[in-house]
């Protein structure tokens, strides 16, 4: 290939490697990035929820999803305002009647710290993640030799990467779940 086409090249695939980092970010943002914050609480506590009932949710296929709780939620700096129903998703316990529970919320749910929930959305974020994380690699490498390398590797990396995703989910599920518990 020739010096030129080759740097042609090597801009095409630095740019889609960027743009490639770029969409995975602004598909985090849009899909479980602002769940994710709540249930890590970034920023300060929105309101307070004042449990009615807890329940043992189900996901879509049927399976476990976690504990689920309705409450009244009255949000912070609101003095005196009407309290609006919310839920309580992926508590960190089953709370009883009448207890309050400080929550940040998102899309319309309230969130707290609970192991269930780092689990799911970790692992949701992470498996979105590798495959544009894959795919900007491969073109970071196509951009450093100057045209097309052989994928294999990184598919199997990405593979790897897929696995290691569901492991870190249940291991940071389970210390937060343990550290959620004693504290």
């Amino acid at each position: 290939m020739r010096g030129g086409a080759r740097k042609t090249v090597r801009g095409a695939a630095a740019l889609g490697a960027a743009a490639t980092l770029v969409l995975a970010a602004w598909l985090v943002w849009l899909l479980p990035g602002p769940q994710l914050a709540a249930v890590l609480g970034f920023g300060p506590v929105d309101g307070v929820v004042t449990i009615s009932e807890c329940y043992d949710a189900a996901d879509a296929e049927g399976y476990a999803g976690g504990t689920e709780c309705k409450g009244r939620y009255v949000p912070r700096g609101r003095g005196g305002g009407a309290p609006e129903e919310i839920l309580l998703e992926t508590a960190a316990a089953e709370h009883r009647p009448g207890s309050e529970v400080e929550v940040r919320t998102a899309r319309g749910r309230a969130y707290e710290l609970s192991g269930h929930a780092v689990g799911n959305l970790g692992v949701a974020t992470g498996w979105l993640l590798v495959p544009f994380l894959t795919l900007a690699a491969w073109l970071s490498a196509c951009a450093r030799h100057g045209g097309a390398v052989d994928g294999g590797g990184f598919v199997l990396a990405a593979l790897a990467a897929m696995v290691a995703v569901v492991v870190l989910g249940l291991t940071a599920a389970v210390l937060v779940g343990i550290l959620t518990a004693v504290l």
